[in-house]
């Protein structure tokens, strides 16, 4: 009897597991371990609904890849079972390395590796355990296959990972402006001399694509309320770091230790709830900017955070130094942790990184942004960027 086993998700209904490999892979504790990551970081703090891990994020871009594979085959492109195996265990494991509160913390706990190169050396020990089985899935994840649209149902500009991720994320936080129509685009993806195109008919669906993920940007992701939180915990983390506070194994030897004596396996060990508990535990930390940012996290109680167009004044930032130094009796290199500026950025669309290419009737093909008309103009293709300051209410 045929393998098949479904799993109820609440964006898109049963998600059906139809391979017994694949079903060992979702079995196995590295990907189990996706359940105790948040997918949203702390973004819950602002839209209290966004609890949904990465574990949810990573079946859905599964459930998604089946659906472009059979979508692009029925249009004649040639994929084999192995190929479509491979490609499906590629999306389940993309995110397999991501850290405790996904990209918040990336660069701060492990601070040598990106997600990415942790999920290949993820991918490389399973098919370690695996037998070989996951080799064809590596060269595909790694764009070394001859077949790239493969790749880029992964990794790019139309790829199912950032799909699932702006319906799931804004299913979860309630922001209706992330809602796009994935189920068309995914109707119109086809294969076009070897690349991954979309038809034609397709092209408002994919301005309307483009335009949420904008506003999921700086709507959600990058929530003033949002980046101010996940700041304090990378400082809460860095802190940790420099005055070597004690925790509980995992967490203790990234805190303690050069990252280099770390193993995969005592990444693979940590999660959400160490950091967590960590937190709890400084709360009542003798250092007062460790146990002022962690209360801040546990409690809601942020520091503030204004938006700006412009850089940040440095007096400004003096003089909220002067203030937190006032406040809690800090000496300035003290308050500059709970006093800082910075920048983030954000674009529509970056032709630089990855096209999206409209097949039309005639044969013809043209970038998203060529098109007559295109709501994709050089305006919405350039970055956006905001400065900000946070510094301690008083």
């Amino acid at each position: 009897m045929p393998f098949r086993k479904i799993i109820n998700d609440p964006v898109y209904g049963f998600i059906t597991i139809d391979d017994e490999l694949i079903n060992q892979v979702i079995a196995h504790p590295y990907f189990q371990r996706l359940r105790r990551i948040n997918q949203m970081a702390l973004a819950n703090l602002v839209y209290p609904g966004a609890v949904h891990s990465r574990l949810h994020h990573a079946l859905g871009a599964y459930h998604l890849m089946g659906i472009a594979l059979n979508e692009i085959k029925n249009k004649g492109a040639q994929i084999t079972e192995a190929e479509e195996q491979a490609a499906k265990i590629a999306i389940l494991l993309h995110d397999a390395g991501h850290g405790p509160f996904s990209h918040a913390l990336e660069r701060v706990l492990v601070e040598t590796r990106l997600h990415e190169e942790l999920s290949l050396l993820i991918i490389e020990e399973l098919n370690k355990q695996f037998n070989g089985q996951l080799s064809l899935a590596i060269e595909i994840f790694t764009d070394r296959y001859h077949k790239k649209f493969l790749y880029q149902l992964i990794s790019g500009q139309l790829d199912v990972d950032r799909m699932d991720y702006l319906t799931r994320d804004s299913f979860f936080t309630g922001v209706n402006e992330g809602v796009i129509g994935y189920d068309r685009i995914l109707k119109m993806l086809i294969v076009h001399n070897g690349e991954l195109m979309v038809e034609e008919k397709s092209i408002y669906s994919i301005e309307k694509f483009l335009v949420a993920r904008r506003l999921m940007y700086w709507q959600v992701y990058l929530h003033k309320t949002v980046l101010c939180a996940e700041q304090m915990l990378q400082r809460i983390i860095k802190r940790a770091k420099q005055i070597k506070a004690a925790a509980q194994q995992p967490l203790h030897k990234f805190i303690t230790q050069p990252i280099q004596t770390v193993t995969l396996q005592e990444f693979c060990n940590l999660d959400d709830y160490d950091v967590l508990a960590a937190i709890k535990h400084w709360c009542s930390h003798d250092d007062k900017i460790l146990s002022t940012l962690c209360n801040g996290i546990i409690n809601r109680q942020l520091l503030k955070i204004r938006y700006f167009g412009e850089p940040v004044p440095q007096e400004m930032v003096d003089e909220k130094i002067v203030q937190a130094c006032n406040t809690l009796n800090l000496t300035e290199e003290e308050a500059s942790w709970l006093v800082f500026s910075g920048e983030v950025s954000s674009s529509t669309y970056n032709t630089k990184e990855e096209h999206i290419n409209i097949l039309f009737k005639d044969g013809s093909i043209k970038d998203i942004s060529e098109v007559d008309n295109a709501l994709i103009n050089q305006h919405l293709m350039g970055k956006v960027k905001k400065y900000y300051i946070c510094y301690l209410k008083t």
